[in-house]
């Protein structure tokens, strides 16, 4: 008995040893943050990830500020459903829930530089949302659908790290203009 136990602390021990190695040597995730100078005078940052749905249909979610001539244009996340499959509600906004008691409603606006957009893409304005939040935490995205019925999006603490990331690095960049 008393061996068992020694070959059981010693596993135990190894696998320790390990994860700690594992985690010492694991390179840390590279945002995949994209700076486009889109006409002179107007930069745009973006973040683009692939969300997926309660029905494992795949969302693509970028978030993005652009500034014009220096000035601040604003945060946008636009939501592009898979065509044919999802149609947004243009009257209802975006529904933003940490699983907390923390929500938010994030109003349906398009960017300065956008006119319009087709069925199935929804863009939001997602400023007090980002400045709300203190830490990458998961959140849950409601999108409304045309007919009353929602879209429930995912969003890991990883895409809403990078998210932030973004928003800081816009934020830094609006006082410096």
């Amino acid at each position: 008995m008393h061996h068992l136990w020694r070959v059981l602390r010693l596993t135990l021990l190894a696998l320790l040893l390990g994860c700690l190695l594992l985690l010492t040597l694991a390179e840390p995730a590279l945002a995949s943050i994209h700076t486009y100078h889109e006409q002179p005078g107007q930069t745009t940052y973006r973040s683009r990830q692939s969300l997926r749905d309660q029905t494992e249909l795949a969302w693509q979610a970028t978030v993005f500020k652009r500034y014009t001539e220096g000035i601040f244009q604003g945060t946008y996340l636009r939501l592009v459903g898979f065509p044919g499959q999802a149609a947004t509600d243009p009257a209802r906004d975006l529904a933003i829930e940490t699983g907390t008691s923390a929500q938010w409603q994030a109003p349906r606006q398009l960017d300065p530089q956008t006119q319009a957009l087709p069925d199935g893409v929804a863009q939001y304005q997602i400023d007090a949302v980002l400045a709300n939040l203190q830490r990458p935490i998961p959140l849950t995205l409601r999108v409304p659908l045309r007919g009353g019925g929602t879209a429930r999006l995912v969003a890991a603490p990883y895409v809403v790290d990078e998210w932030l990331q973004l928003y800081a690095m816009a934020e830094a960049a609006s006082k410096t203009d």
